[in-house]
């Protein structure tokens, strides 16, 4: 979406300004303004995603280190709106990251999932899902089997619907309400040497279980070194209990995968042909077959 009206809308005056790659579900800009400030601006996809973010931003200001929020415009009938963020001076987290930024994630993401729906408190965007929280995973695997269906061959859908029924028989108790960010993965956390700045991105997130949340980072960051896992999990359990990740990962890794074919499908199949790829193999693999 062009930024051209929401820059006018807000008053932005810019000297440069460069669109941000790893941003999936909003269009995302960092910017330079005339005094030399760096700010973001963000333009949520649909009307729902900027609610959802506004509504982030109130629950999670003075409780958890994310970007300031420093101005916002509610869009139109055609705009769904868009947001001005301060920078956080750091890169993305990577996966050689050290055990003391690994022990700081950790933290950080404890602390995210200490915070409950507010009381008295009507939200709009961010739905509280714990209630019915295994109807709402059952419904996303079911929505995007609709396109997986359309991606990979008969017999694999098949054995993926089969195996998914059978492993969420196993699946404890949910762990919540907890604020969940769905989309905690390390291009969204910002770090600086030793230090974790703070979190972005919040489009996705909901009240639900803590479960669903380390799946991504596991996915992306976690699984490749067994001492910075053990630093994540020292630094998680320092803030709140952990869950045992042993029991609800595999479940949760497999929807993954699934569910992110699905979402290719939805978001152009040439686009994120790499993505996609990435997760049939991932899918293959977790059903037992090979090529």
């Amino acid at each position: 979406m062009l930024p051209n009206r929401a820059i006018k809308q807000l008053g932005l005056k810019i000297n440069t300004m460069n669109e941000v790659e790893d941003s999936h579900s909003s269009t995302v800009y960092r910017c330079t303004l005339h005094n030399g400030e760096n700010i973001f601006l963000k333009i949520p996809y649909t009307k729902l995603k900027f609610r959802r973010e506004l509504e982030a931003y109130e629950i999670l200001k003075g409780r958890i280190a994310i970007p300031n929020l420093l101005d916002y415009w509610t869009g139109d009938e055609e705009y769904p709106g868009a947001f001005v963020l301060s920078e956080l001076k750091g890169s993305p987290l990577t996966t050689n990251a050290s055990e003391t930024a690994a022990y700081q994630v950790g933290v950080l993401h404890a602390t995210m999932h200490t915070v409950q729906p507010p009381e008295g408190k009507k939200l709009v965007g961010v739905q509280n899902e714990f209630p019915n929280w295994s109807n709402f995973i059952e419904e996303q695997f079911y929505s995007f089997a609709e396109d997986v269906k359309e991606v990979v061959e008969g017999s694999l859908y098949d054995q993926a619907v089969e195996k998914y029924e059978a492993m969420k028989r196993h699946i404890p108790s949910p762990d919540g309400p907890c604020f969940v960010h769905m989309d905690f993965r390390p291009a969204n956390i910002i770090v600086e040497g030793d230090k974790v700045l703070g979190m972005i991105d919040f489009e996705s997130v909901r009240f639900g279980s803590t479960e669903i949340d380390f799946t991504k980072l596991y996915r992306d960051f976690l699984q490749f070194n067994p001492t910075l896992f053990r630093a994540f999990k020292e630094g998680y359990r320092s803030i709140r209990p952990l869950i045992d990740l042993e029991v609800v990962l595999p479940f949760y890794l497999f929807t993954d995968a699934f569910n992110s074919i699905g979402w290719c499908r939805r978001r152009g199949i040439e686009r994120n042909a790499l993505f996609l790829e990435n997760n049939l193999t991932r899918l293959r693999s977790l059903l037992g077959k090979s090529g």
